[in-house]
């Protein structure tokens, strides 16, 4: 049984893209969220092995929603997503307990990449 995801980000097609990557490596999307406080409740709700999480979102944005994530269950996964490929992002959402960070447009083989470093 492929791990079970949670994909977070603002962007339907963004969404569609990673599902897409996902099911065709073996994964299986449980749910997807499309701002920071949807996620959260997912995660509360669904349980996943892992989330992807972009920064950039309406609402609640990314990093806030990995705290809170990371504040219910410290032993969280999730990596972070987002086309600001800033420093002080990425450094900030490992701070928060990022496992890894994808820079968008991402390639599908650095996102299986990081998936397989996280979660095995």
């Amino acid at each position: 049984m492929g791990k079970r995801i949670l994909v977070c980000d603002d962007a339907a097609f963004m969404r569609m893209m990673i599902k897409d990557i996902l099911t065709k490596n073996g994964y299986e999307v449980v749910g997807e969220a499309e701002n920071g406080n949807v996620a959260v409740e997912r995660y509360n709700e669904l349980k996943p092995d892992l989330v992807l999480m972009d920064i950039t979102m309406p609402e609640m944005d990314g990093i806030e929603a990995l705290k809170q994530i990371m504040a219910n269950d410290p032993s969280a996964k999730v990596i972070m997503c987002s086309a600001m490929g800033q420093q002080a992002m990425v450094i900030e959402s490992i701070k928060a307990g990022a496992k890894d960070f994808i820079v968008k447009p991402f390639q599908a083989e650095r996102v299986l990449e990081a998936i397989e470093k996280v979660v095995g």
